[in-house]
């Protein structure tokens, strides 16, 4: 992860104190605690999320009316062997599907083409 170069300035933005470097205008955005769309904005500074909300300013803006935004989906517990996939394969398949991050149980390892997956997955490491 990138290191926060000005952790102050970034607080202000996450206040709305100051402009965010990139402000995604008017999207409804999921909050999965509520399972609800809210119309919202989002600002973003130094590649990280400053927050959601309304009224944030931005040095760039940009109209998202329309559309829906969604975290990425973590997948609490996957067998990644057992989709006969390298770890690599697997994250082609999913990440253009939402998947973010995988909580990977590879118990199954040895069961499942077991020369083989062991040579994917030290291959992938």
């Amino acid at each position: 992860m990138k290191q926060m170069k000005n952790l102050e300035h970034f607080i202000k933005v996450a206040k709305g104190e100051e402009k965010a470097q990139l402000v995604l205008k008017n999207a409804k955005v999921f909050y999965s605690f509520t399972g609800e769309f809210v119309k919202s904005d989002i600002a973003v500074e130094n590649g990280y999320i400053a927050g959601t909300g309304r009224n944030y300013k931005g040095k760039k803006e940009i109209d998202l009316s329309g559309y829906l935004i969604t975290p990425g989906f973590i997948d609490g517990h996957i067998h990644i062997e057992s989709s006969m996939l390298s770890p690599l394969e697997f994250a082609k398949a999913v990440v253009p599907l939402g998947t973010t991050t995988v909580i990977a149980d590879p118990h199954e390892i040895a069961n499942v083409r077991a020369a083989w997956n062991n040579n994917c997955y030290c291959r992938s490491a």
